[in-house]
């Protein structure tokens, strides 16, 4: 399997690119999520039911609908990068990032040498070797990394973060940045908007993209997240549409 990432090249151009988040670690939500058309799906690690020994499953299945898989990994270890990235997703996205140290261990874990120190066996990445040559060849390229920006930490250090060399976003995870600030679920406090007007400055500044999860979006705020200039983004996540859907007949 050569790595291609057109989600990667359009947040390059600075195109906006949309997808969603699947919690639920059952193989017919995540198909019905894939179907619905969004460019990339997040397999969510961290707060998720998808254990690791089924990642490769999943992929496949996205790979199979011309889906991009990314993964929020369940923090910052380096065996979950390898973990994650030899099953096949083709972004991996870190949670809690804090500090440019934070971010510098994530360049180091998610991409080869030189640029990385990740790990080299021969896996389901590259077709267990058939192409493995291929594969080492643009792995670092094509594969995403994308920090999650959700503690005020984060803000006050976002300039040096985004000075590490090999992210490709900065992306909000509004909840547990405004819970950092005492402000939890108050998205739209004008402290928590600063915090985000912040990180979405930085992020264009340096030429990166920067991305927002939209827990529960309506089309008013898509369109009013997409003027201020957030490309990433993230609609709603598999657990609220479920709730909310079956809960609409009986109200």
């Amino acid at each position: 399997m050569i790595p291609d990432n057109p989600v990667k090249r359009k947040l390059s151009q600075g195109l906006v690119s949309l997808g969603t988040w699947n919690l639920i670690g059952h193989p017919m939500v995540t198909e019905i999520l894939a179907n619905a058309g969004y460019e990339w799906i997040t397999l969510d690690l961290e707060h998720g039911t998808i254990p690791f020994s089924d990642l490769a499953t999943y992929c496949q299945l996205l790979e199979g609908k011309g889906v991009l898989p990314l993964c929020r990994l369940p923090g910052l270890q380096p065996e979950y990068f390898k973990w994650a990235l030899d099953a096949g997703v083709m972004g991996v996205i870190v949670p809690m990032v804090k500090n440019p140290q934070d971010a510098l261990d994530s360049v180091r874990y998610a991409k080869y040498p030189p640029q990385g120190e990740r790990g080299t066996a021969l896996t389901r990445v590259h077709a267990f070797g058939d192409t493995f040559d291929e594969y080492m060849a643009l792995a670092n390229q094509e594969t995403m990394l994308v920090l999650m920006i959700e503690h005020i930490e984060a803000v006050r250090h976002i300039e040096s973060i985004a000075e590490v060399e090999g992210v490709d976003a900065l992306f909000i995870g509004p909840y547990d940045l405004s819970s950092s600030m005492n402000l939890t679920g108050q998205l739209n406090h004008p402290e928590v908007e600063t915090a985000c007007d912040k990180v979405l400055r930085t992020a264009r500044k340096h030429d990166m993209a920067a991305g927002i999860h939209l827990i529960d979006p309506t089309p008013e705020e898509i369109a009013l997240r997409i003027r201020r200039g957030y490309t990433m983004i993230a609609l709603g996540m598999d657990v609220v549409m479920l709730r909310k859907s079956s809960q609409a007949p009986l109200a």
